[in-house]
């Protein structure tokens, strides 16, 4: 059951960042870095925060921690090479997904956080449950930059999603 919640929140997930970067991508790239007054300043910088943050607790869940400096680190000045990244990414979270068993849902996660350098244990399903409303905040903050710019960025509802979206 969880297995199946997780893995529609993946799908979600690809979906709606596909939908972001096709609308980012209309913009140059003066305006995808200008100041927005967004968390990360920016929608490049809020869009590389977004790919930091995946990657590191796709990290943590499967072993191989994803080092960073700082939350705000950009790993890609180049859009094209960051939305192929994000493609990269959206996939591994969706196979993670789908391979999750019940039991591993209930077991814990251990981490030192990024931000404050303490040490965490913390369930895997409420990690995966943050990890997807983290994107869902962020990209909050997309679409009304977006919005503001007078990008569409296409329907954003769940439960429009369309039964065929593979990452």
């Amino acid at each position: 059951m969880w297995r199946e919640h997780y893995a529609r929140l993946a799908r979600y997930n690809h979906w709606q960042n596909g939908q972001i970067l096709s609308a980012c991508a209309a913009l140059d790239d003066a305006e995808r870095k200008a100041d927005r007054g967004l968390f990360f300043r920016s929608i490049h910088g809020t869009l590389n925060h977004l790919l930091l943050t995946d990657r590191m607790w796709l990290g943590r869940f499967i072993g191989t921690p994803f080092p960073a400096r700082s939350l705000a680190q950009e790993l890609y000045a180049d859009f094209d090479t960051l939305r192929r990244e994000r493609h990269l990414t959206d996939r591994a979270l969706a196979d993670y997904t789908a391979t999750l068993e019940e039991e591993q849902l209930a077991g814990d996660v251990h981490y030192v956080s990024a931000s404050t350098g303490q040490s965490h244990r913390r369930p895997l399903g409420l990690c995966l449950t943050h990890l997807f409303n983290h994107q869902t905040h962020h990209r909050g903050q997309l679409t009304a930059a977006l919005s503001q710019l007078g990008q569409d960025f296409g329907t954003t509802d769940l439960i429009f999603m369309p039964d065929d979206v593979q990452p």
